[in-house]
């Protein structure tokens, strides 16, 4: 039997093709850097150690950086129409700083858990506030998403009514509650899985779909991997949707 030799091709939905070997292999690479930084801020280890270490990651950056992609140029493996992004901050596979957060469509919106580590500390044994100020505003406009609207934070007030406890199984969940135009107004919480109506943060955010002229003043730069023009039809940073029953 001949072997076949070339990328092996996959797609999600109605999104562009991708070459899942590469998907695989970033998504390895992700959960290795993730790996890596809990242990960076775990570690108790002798400050030789921590220099032997620091080397190993610069040659190990050193040969990431042999190929390097502009700003405005949107990753391989990516397809915002499909809100397929491997690199968010939250929810993309390939980021190091991402959990990464699996959101999925509810009844009445959007939800998702988290468990986050010692590399989201602020207060000692708790989440910083910023970080989840990070995965409301991701989950606020993931409900935009799934309820058929999209647009652009304008503005995201949080209420934080109790710490967030670190190593703890979180639950997060997200609503659009009023829609008109070009705008919507979604809510949403962050609780833990084992009390999910002791609210320990409050969201409520104002999502803005860009006129025209300001999509194109904000994205007119923008090209896919091969650096052809491809601005996105819908600039959310927002990832894939699966179904929850």
């Amino acid at each position: 039997m001949a072997r076949r030799y070339g990328p092996t091709v996959d797609s999600d939905g109605d999104g562009q093709p991708y070459d899942s070997d590469l998907m695989a292999a970033v998504g390895e690479l992700g959960s290795a850097l993730r790996e890596l930084v809990d242990a960076s801020v775990r570690t108790t280890v002798p400050a030789a150690v921590l220099r032997a270490a620091a080397a190993e990651a610069r040659a190990a950056t050193a040969r990431l950086a042999a190929g390097r992609r502009p700003p405005t140029q949107l990753p391989s493996l990516d397809d915002p129409l499909v809100f397929r992004r491997v690199y968010n901050p939250v929810s993309g596979v390939g980021s190091a700083i991402a959990p990464p957060l699996s959101i999925s469509r509810t009844a009445d919106g959007v939800a998702a858990e988290a468990t986050l580590g010692l590399a989201y500390e602020g207060p000692p044994g708790y989440v910083h506030g910023g970080v989840s100020s990070l995965l409301m505003d991701q989950l606020l406009g993931s409900a935009a998403i799934a309820a058929g609207l999209w647009g652009m934070t304008v503005r995201l007030e949080l209420d934080y009514r109790g710490p967030v406890p670190l190593s703890t199984p979180l639950q997060l969940r997200s609503r659009v509650v009023e829609a008109a135009g070009r705008k919507c107004v979604v809510t949403g919480e962050i609780a833990t899985a084992a009390d999910p109506e002791r609210v320990l943060v409050a969201a409520r955010g104002v999502f803005v779909m860009p006129r025209e002229e300001v999509h194109a003043t904000y994205f007119g730069a923008i090209t896919d991997a091969s650096g052809r023009h491809a601005p996105p039809g819908r600039p959310t940073d927002a990832t894939a949707l699966a179904e929850r029953p």
